[in-house]
C-alpha cells in the first residue's frame, strides 16, 4: 500500500501533543477514538460549519425583530418610523457579528475542553420565542430586550450549577432506551425536513388548508404576505433545482464513492453557481433586498464593530415576568441541548452503550451552560447545541478537533461575513436532508414489538419535526411513556399476574444505568481525598457497535449476549463515508 503525504501528516498529528489531547486513533492514549484522522477532522470541521453558517444571518434577522435596544417611543412597533428603523438595521448588523463571535467562542470551547465534534449557535426556535413571544415585536412583548437577556443569563449560570451536580447528565441517561434512540430518529426528520422546507431546497412548502404542501414556485407566485406559501407553478424554482441535483444527488453519488468531503463539496459548489447576478439561479436578484445583499457581499472583508447590543443587560431580577420567561426557556432549552447532544455523541459512536454517558459529558454541559451566559452579553438568544453538527460527523468528525475548526471558521465569519453570510439555503438543503437519511437508521432499533414502547417512541419522532422543536419531542415521549407504562406497573402491584399486559414479555426493561448520579469530577475528588483512585470507563468506539463498546470491566455492568445484539447497528458504512 502506498503511503501519501496524507498518511505522514496524519500520522505525525496522531504522535503530537495535539494527538494525545484528542485522543486521535494511533495516539497510543487510552480510549483513543478509533477512525479518527486529523485530516478527516480537519475537513469535518470545515462541512460541520458550512451546514451552520445560515446561522449568521438568520439569527439576525430573527432577533433584531425585537427591536435591540431601540426604544420606539409611541410603544406601536414604530413601523413608519424612520429613526428607530434605522437604529434597528444597526442592531442587525451588531447581530451578525455577535452571532458568530459567540458561535466561535462556544464551539472552539467545546471541541477543546470537551473534546466533542459538535458545534453550539444560537438556537433556532429558541430565538423566535426570545424574539416573538418574549421581548415582541419591536419590543411589544411582556418584557423589555434588556430584560430578557437578563433571564438569558441567568439561565446559563442556572445550568452551569445543574451540569456540575450532574442533573443534566442523569436526566437523559435514565431515559428509556427505545425514547433515546428516537429522538436521534426524530431529530434526522427534524433537520430532513428544514432541508426540504423554505429554509432549505423549497420543495416543500406553507399552505392555508393542509398547512404544508409542495412548494418550490418563484416568490412571484407566493400568495400575498406568506412567502413560502404558493399559489400556483409549484417545483418550477430553478433554485430548488439547483439544490437538489448538485447539493443533493451529487453529494449522493459523490459518497456512493467515497469522495472524500462530498457534503462540503455539494454545498460550496451550489453556493458558487448561486452567486453570479443575472442568472435565473441567482442569489442576489435585482431587487431591494437582493441589491443590499449584494452589497453586503462585494465588501468581501468587512468587521462591525458591536455598538448597541453589548452587555445590554438590566438585571431585573424582582420583575416576575423575567421568571416567568427564564422558566420557559430553562425547561425548553434543557430537554433541546440535553437531547441533541447525547443524540449527537451517539451518532459519532461516542457514548457508552452501558452507563449512557459519553466521555467528558460534565464539561461539555458546563461549556454549553457557560456560553448561554456569554452570549446573553453579547446581545443575542441562548445558545445550543446544533443538529447540523451531524454533518460534520458523517464526514468522520470524531473529536474535538472538529469543532475547534468549526470553531475557526466562525471566528474567520466574523471578518469575511459579507461571503459566509451569502451561503443561500438551497445549498444546504440537500446536505441536511441526506444527514437526516443516515440518522433515521435508528428507528430500526426501536422496540416495535410492544405497543408501550412503540407509540412513546413513534410520538417522539413525530412531534419533533412538527412542532419544530426537539423539546417538545423529549416531552411527548417522556409523558406518554410514563403513562403507558406506569399505569400498568401499579395495576401489576395491586393485581398480580392478573392485569399483565399479554405480551409484556416483549416490552423493553428499564433500568437505572451504572454509575449513578455523582458525576465524574466528584468521583475524581473523592479519590484523591481517600486515596483510591477513581479509573473511569473505556470509551472507545467501536465501529460496529453504535454506542462505545469497551467498558470498564465490572460485573455488575456487563451486558448479556441478547442485550449486545439488540444494541449491536451497522455503521461501518457511516464512518467509511
Amino acid at each position: 500500500m502506498t503511503i501519501t503525504i496524507f498518511d505522514r501528516v496524519n500520522a505525525f498529528a496522531a504522535n503530537s501533543f495535539i494527538g494525545r489531547w484528542f485522543k486521535l486513533e494511533g495516539s497510543g492514549v487510552a480510549n483513543e477514538r478509533q477512525g479518527s484522522r486529523f485530516l478527516t477532522e480537519l475537513r469535518a470541521g470545515l462541512t460541520t460549519w458550512a451546514a451552520m453558517a445560515y446561522i449568521i444571518s438568520v439569527n439576525a434577522a430573527i432577533i433584531s425583530d425585537s427591536g435591540g435596544t431601540c426604544v420606539c417611543p409611541t410603544g406601536d412597533g414604530c413601523i413608519a418610523d424612520a429613526t428607530y428603523l434605522n437604529c434597528v438595521a444597526e442592531v442587525h448588523r451588531d447581530l451578525i457579528t455577535t452571532t458568530a463571535a459567540v458561535s466561535a467562542l462556544s464551539t472552539f470551547l467545546m471541541g477543546l475542553l470537551a473534546n466533542l465534534p459538535v458545534g453550539l449557535a444560537p438556537g433556532l426556535g429558541l430565538n423566535a420565542y426570545f424574539t416573538y413571544s418574549v421581548v415582541g415585536f419591536h419590543g411589544t412583548g411582556i418584557v423589555s430586550y434588556r430584560d430578557a437577556l437578563a433571564a438569558v443569563f441567568m439561565e446559563g449560570w442556572i445550568f452551569l450549577f445543574l451540569s456540575l451536580l450532574g442533573l443534566r447528565q442523569w436526566l437523559v441517561r435514565i431515559m428509556p432506551r427505545s425514547l433515546i434512540l428516537a429522538v436521534g430518529a426524530g431529530i434526522g426528520l427534524f433537520i430532513a425536513f428544514i432541508g426540504l422546507s423554505s429554509g432549505g431546497l423549497g420543495v416543500v412548502g406553507g399552505s392555508t388548508s393542509t398547512f404544508v404542501a409542495l412548494g418550490g414556485c418563484k416568490p412571484d407566485h407566493y400568495l400575498a404576505g406568506l412567502p413560502g406559501y404558493c399559489d400556483s407553478r409549484v417545483m418550477r424554482n430553478p433554485t430548488m433545482w439547483l439544490g437538489i441535483f448538485t447539493g443533493g444527488f451529487l453529494t449522493v453519488f459523490l459518497m456512493l464513492y467515497r469522495i472524500k468531503g462530498a457534503i462540503l463539496i455539494g454545498i460550496f459548489l451550489t453556493s458558487v453557481i448561486s452567486w453570479p447576478r443575472g442568472t435565473p439561479v441567482t442569489a442576489f436578484p435585482y431587487t431591494d433586498a437582493g441589491n443590499a445583499a449584494f452589497d453586503f457581499f462585494k465588501k468581501v472583508v468587512a468587521f462591525h464593530p458591536i455598538k448597541l447590543i453589548g452587555n445590554a443587560i438590566d438585571y431585573h431580577y424582582t420583575n416576575g415576568k423575567v421568571w416567568y420567561a427564564l422558566i420557559t426557556m430553562l425547561y425548553v432549552d434543557i430537554f433541546d441541548t440535553t437531547g441533541t447532544l447525547y443524540s449527537m455523541a451517539k451518532f459519532a459512536g461516542l457514548r457508552n452503550p452501558v452507563t449512557m454517558d459519553f466521555e467528558r459529558s460534565t464539561v461539555a454541559y458546563c461549556v454549553d451552560a457557560f456560553s448561554i451566559s456569554m452570549g446573553a452579553l453579547m446581545g443575542t438568544s441562548p445558545v445550543t447545541a446544533f443538529v447540523e453538527s451531524a454533518t460534520g460527523i458523517s464526514e468522520g468528525g470524531k473529536t474535538g478537533l472538529t469543532a475547534i475548526t468549526t470553531g475557526l471558521a466562525f471566528f474567520v465569519s466574523v471578518f469575511f461575513s459579507p461571503i459566509f453570510a451569502s451561503i443561500p439555503s438551497w445549498a444546504t438543503g440537500g446536505a441536511l436532508v441526506i444527514v437526516g437519511t443516515l440518522m433515521i437508521r435508528n428507528v430500526r432499533e426501536i422496540n416495535w414489538d410492544y405497543i408501550g414502547d412503540a407509540v412513546p417512541a413513534f410520538l417522539t419522532i413525530i412531534v419533533i419535526p412538527l412542532t419544530y422543536n426537539i423539546a417538545y419531542g423529549v416531552i411527548a415521549g417522556i409523558i406518554s411513556y410514563v403513562l403507558l407504562n406506569g399505569v400498568p406497573w401499579l395495576l401489576r402491584k395491586v393485581g398480580g399476574d392478573c392485569f399483565t399486559p399479554p405480551n409484556f414479555g416483549d416490552a423493553e426493561e428499564w433500568v437505572v444505568p451504572p454509575g449513578g448520579i455523582i458525576p465524574v469530577w466528584m468521583r475524581y475528588v473523592h479519590g484523591y481525598l481517600t486515596g483510591r483512585r477513581y479509573s473511569p470507563p473505556n470509551y472507545t468506539a467501536d465501529p460496529y457497535i453504535g454506542d462505545s463498546a469497551d467498558v470498564a470491566p465490572n460485573e455488575e455492568c456487563e451486558l448479556s449476549e441478547k442485550d449486545q445484539a439488540d444494541r449491536k447497528i451497522d455503521v461501518a458504512d457511516l464512518t467509511k463515508a
